[in-house]
């Protein structure tokens, strides 16, 4: 039997998922990177790491498969960053990624020159997106613009190396803040007025559309049989979302990876009037999304199990530790917000914060405290898109962080609605899966995203919110929401 390959470029790791036609993952590989933080606030990758691990994940996951006929290719990626490439197609600098927070001080500068065409772009800018970071560039390194021949976001440089063909698809074009969402186009106007180099950005086509061929020298490299018909991919959230059947609405999703989101599949382009939510494009053609990102919730657990000495504690003894303690953690308070945070609040100097410890209070404690605050900020969230418009009676469960039942559970209890999975074993490997599922579509092996959603998961695992511990967390959700505008000055 054929097989389809997916490749996930993420924060920290590559995944790789060999997807059969009958729904099943036959083979998955993974490797990861650094982070790289030469200063305060800067969040930056190596473009090459990201093609060493993909070797890496490509091989492992095939031999992991049985080495199976591979019949297309997608790709999957993380949003908002890019790589400059100079006239030699190879990187100018380390590329930088979503998290980094440098453009911060030029925001209200951005939004002032854009002013209401911001709109079209269906999002504020923010620090770490593509439109901010640009803007930092040309006022600060103006010199490394000049030499640079093409921008290509994450996945998109794993595509170069893989085609040899340079381009972006509109998914991930949408999430750069410069990208006009209902037309699905970069705003060139808007790149004029900043005064962007346009000669830079890439051609955005459909996620779907076939964008060259494995050659041999990448095949060489990964293993794998030259020619095979590679397509655009699109960046995670819409991956997963395909993954997971989300193509329409109202059934959306929560993921808690590195950061945390709440997805919403629009018919139509829904924005936000006071721009705390982000629109973008969904992989189908006809389809938008409704993204409400929080950028610290698995990132903020990793850092914690960091400070209280790594190895020692695992991820499942700090859930152990965290089920000790009752909701509300005896009036302790945690503000995830410990890279800046985006939605709703879209301050890149909003810091984290344990608020309200005492003698009593300990590691138990403050492990489950880490926990609520990232569930309120998504609570937050989905009220936020509530007051949009936006209807969310049932929600999937996506990403590692949710794996976790005393997570799920309280997440259940705090937003007060069901959670939604399949009895997939690989329930965290859906953007891999979707990306497969988007080079399958590509290369005419299904007729459609309609055909591919029947290989989706049936979500017939529900987490149910219960009624006593739903009224536990009101006082400390309200607490939460108290804080930050008390704090904001002080950030």
């Amino acid at each position: 039997m054929s097989s389809l390959l997916g490749i996930d470029l993420g924060t920290s790791s590559v995944k790789v998922v060999v997807f059969d036609l009958d729904g099943s993952i036959r083979g998955l590989g993974s490797a990861e990177y650094p982070i790289l933080t030469p200063s305060i606030g800067y969040a930056e990758q190596d473009p090459e790491e990201w093609w060493r691990a993909t070797v890496i994940a490509v091989r492992q996951a095939m031999h992991n498969a049985g080495h199976p006929d591979v019949s297309s290719i997608g790709f999957s990626g993380q949003m908002h960053g890019f790589a400059l490439l100079g006239v030699d197609r190879r990187p100018l600098s380390p590329a930088i990624i979503w998290a980094d927070q440098r453009s911060a001080d030029l925001l209200p500068e951005i939004e002032s020159i854009i002013g209401p065409g911001l709109k079209k772009c269906g999002t504020a800018p923010a620090a770490g997106f593509l439109i901010s970071t640009l803007f930092w560039l040309q006022r600060h390194q103006p010199e490394l613009l000049d030499r640079a021949r093409v921008l290509l976001m994450p996945k998109d440089y794993i595509r170069l190396k893989i085609t040899g063909e340079l381009g972006t698809d509109e998914s991930d074009a949408s999430a750069s803040g410069i990208f006009d969402v209902e037309q699905r186009a970069w705003a060139g106007d808007l790149i004029t007025r900043l005064k962007l180099p346009s000669s830079i950005f890439p051609v955005a086509e459909e996620s779907i559309q076939v964008v060259g061929k494995l050659t041999n020298q990448a095949a060489a490299e990964l293993g794998l049989v030259p020619g095979v018909r590679v397509s655009a991919g699109s960046s995670d959230q819409p991956a997963q979302a395909v993954g997971n059947g989300l193509i329409d609405p109202p059934l959306g999703s929560v993921t808690i990876g590195t950061g945390g989101q709440i997805f919403v599949p629009l018919s139509q382009p829904l924005l936000d009037p006071k721009l705390r939510l982000h629109t973008f494009c969904h992989a189908p053609r006809s389809r938008w999304y409704l993204l409400g990102a929080m950028l610290s919730a698995g990132m903020a657990l990793r850092w914690f199990r960091a400070i209280l000495g790594g190895e020692r504690f695992s991820y499942a003894e700090l859930d152990r530790l965290a089920g000790e303690v009752e909701p509300g953690c005896e009036g302790l308070t945690f503000l995830p917000y410990i890279v800046g945070e985006r939605s709703p609040i879209m301050d890149p100097r909003a810091k984290g914060s344990f608020v309200g410890l005492a003698l009593r209070h300990g590691p138990a404690h403050m492990a489950r405290a880490l926990l609520e605050g990232v569930v309120f900020a998504l609570r937050q969230i989905i009220e936020t898109m509530e007051d949009c418009g936006a209807f969310l009676p049932k929600i999937v469960a996506s990403g590692n962080g949710l794996g976790s039942p005393l997570w799920r559970q309280m997440l259940a209890d705090v937003i007060n609605r069901p959670l939604l999975q399949g009895q997939d074993a690989h329930a965290a490997e859906r953007a891999g899966v979707g990306a497969a599922m988007i080079g399958g579509i590509g290369a005419g092996i299904f007729k459609g995203y309609e055909e591919a959603r029947n290989l989706a998961p049936v979500f017939d695992v529900v987490t149910a919110p219960t009624s006593d511990r739903a009224d536990q967390y009101e006082a400390a959700y309200r607490r939460f929401l108290d804080l930050y505008p008390r704090l904001k000055s002080w950030f």
